[in-house]
């Protein structure tokens, strides 16, 4: 059993993270960035929860790229092969929810 105080955790460097679970090969991580990620497309699925701040969510389909605006609580899911990449609007918070080893 644990308790995590989201709003607490901070990283050492952007995209740093605590890893909360791995239930048969899904892991559970909270991630804290300030800093963009890359463009990525990963192994499988992938949930993505903003916990605290916002996040301007890019990601590209049908060769046309779109951009969203995540808000404290909004969730993105990415299915396999959507490519997409994480901008934060300051400091956020991050739950991700995808396959072990995924990028």
């Amino acid at each position: 059993m644990k308790i995590i105080r989201t709003k607490e955790f901070t990283a050492s460097k952007p995209w740093g993270a605590l890893n909360i679970s791995n239930m048969a090969g899904i892991t559970t991580r909270l991630h804290w960035t300030d800093k963009p990620y890359k463009w990525h497309i990963n192994d499988g699925e992938e949930v993505f929860a903003v916990l605290d701040g916002r996040v301007e969510m890019r990601y590209r389909q049908n060769g046309a790229e779109y951009s969203e605006v995540l808000e404290t609580g909004d969730i993105f899911y990415a299915s396999i092969g959507t490519e997409h990449v994480a901008h934060p609007i300051g400091e956020a918070r991050i739950l991700v929810v995808e396959s072990e080893g995924s990028v």
